[in-house]
């Protein structure tokens, strides 16, 4: 009986120890993005590297929470090209209080799952065309092409079709409810604790694969954008891109016109380079550049021969038109074309300050005759303080100092002659 009691012991560390490798089961981890302004280069960047980390810690969900008013067409189909490619189930959703419109809605409904909070809205998708009168819809054939994409994005996760084509062709625009009804979204959700809740155990097709979701209790991850993200984002904005563009004119402008310190251009040069980095994500009408470019040259033209203002009044009509009619982006948010073309009508009537009172004080700075040094002493009446000849020099007195002269012919004594060229440190003079 004592033997048959001994193993107890034995057999009680056995257990514990298989009960201590037993896998523990853990909460899945959802990785959140979040999307609260205008869509950029910046907004791509971010939500491309975004799911990648996803993917290398093993998140279970990517989740794209959208406030947006529209924004840049090429990051739009970045970010929309990202999520399709995802190997990770990319869940996307307008919180309360916000709204996913113009490329928005193309985010939105391209998601594995797409939800919305109640009093949300999305749509109003039509692209516009940016004139220098103001903001007018897109032929036909831009609205075709978009809606044929829109109707792409639908199909392939298995959406209404025809709600979201009339999202494009006739910027139709939907509260959560609404958009529940017509087959856009899956669900409506308070947050985004009670939207993993919901799809806990639901499978969705990524990549080709079926993948069910394990999302019960998920703990969630945000992400932070890196400093990289942030000025990328910033430089991608039209009317940053634009203003930087100006100061780099400027700054060249007036280094060539006033060389020596570097300072100018090389703030131009930085400034220019930066401009034409954001430019290039963005899509740029050729003649609006031009006509940017001419008022520039007229500008300059109006420092160096002043016309009373014509030369002035046309740069600034060739600046306003230009930088107006500069972005070429379909889904740019009404309200920021509004703050644009406030910032075009002030940075036209600065630059015309700037540029012919600033740059003119150079010029002529420049090209007025010099005060000191030895061409100051060209044309100056002297009075002989000895006789001069022209073999046998002389001296006059100039600002109170000898200088040793000679004259093309024969001063005397106390007679006034006047300096016109110089020897060396020997005046020569004429007689007056």
């Amino acid at each position: 009986m004592m033997k048959r009691n001994s193993y107890l012991p034995v057999l009680a560390l056995l257990l514990l120890t298989l009960l201590i490798s037993l896998p523990v089961c853990s909460a899945s981890v959802v990785y959140v993005i979040e999307v609260d302004d205008m869509i950029t280069a910046g907004t791509e960047m971010q939500i491309s590297r975004g799911i990648d980390h996803a993917i290398e810690i093993d998140a279970e969900a990517v989740l794209i929470e959208l406030d947006t008013p529209g924004g840049l067409v090429t990051s739009m189909e970045g970010i929309v090209s990202s999520i399709e490619n995802s190997q990770v189930p990319v869940v996307t959703f307008v919180p309360q209080g916000n709204r996913a419109f113009s490329a928005g809605a193309f985010i939105l409904l391209s998601g594995h799952i797409a939800a919305m909070a109640p009093g949300t809205a999305t749509g109003a998708a039509t692209p516009i065309a940016i004139t220098a009168t103001g903001a007018t819809a897109a032929e036909n054939k831009t609205i075709n092409a978009y809606a044929a994409r829109m109707r792409g994005i639908a199909e392939y996760r298995n959406r209404s079709v025809e709600t979201a084509e009339k999202f494009v062709t006739e910027g139709l625009s939907l509260t959560a409810d609404e958009a529940l009804d017509r087959g856009v979204i899956d669900l409506i959700a308070t947050d985004r604790s009670d939207l993993f809740n919901r799809i806990d155990n639901q499978t969705v097709n990524v990549s080709g694969r079926p993948i069910t979701l394990h999302t019960k209790e998920a703990v969630f991850v945000e992400d932070e954008p890196s400093l990289v993200v942030s000025i990328v984002d910033i430089l991608s904005n039209p009317q940053i891109a634009f203003v930087l563009f100006l100061i780099g004119m400027y700054g060249i402008i007036y280094g060539l016109a006033s060389p020596g310190t570097y300072v100018p251009e090389m703030t131009g040069a930085i400034a220019m380079i930066l401009a034409l980095y954001g430019m290039g994500m963005f899509s740029v009408s050729t003649f609006g550049a031009i006509l940017i470019v001419a008022a520039i040259i007229l500008f300059i033209a109006e420092a160096l021969t002043p016309t009373f203002g014509i030369l002035t009044l046309g740069g600034v009509v060739c600046l306003i038109l230009g930088a107006l009619m500069l972005p070429q982006e379909p889904f740019l948010p009404p309200d920021w074309i509004a703050g644009f073309r406030r910032t075009v009508f002030v940075a036209a009537i600065l630059s015309a300050g700037i540029v012919v009172l600033g740059l003119g004080l150079v010029l002529k700075t420049r090209v007025q005759k010099p005060t000191t040094g030895q061409e100051e002493l060209i044309g100056m009446a002297v009075r002989a303080e000895t006789d001069i000849g022209p073999e046998s020099g002389g001296t006059v007195k100039v600002h109170g100092e000898i200088w040793r002269a000679t004259a093309t012919e024969p001063v005397q004594r106390g007679e006034m002659a006047v300096i016109v060229g110089m020897d060396g440190l020997t005046l020569i003079l004429e007689k007056k």
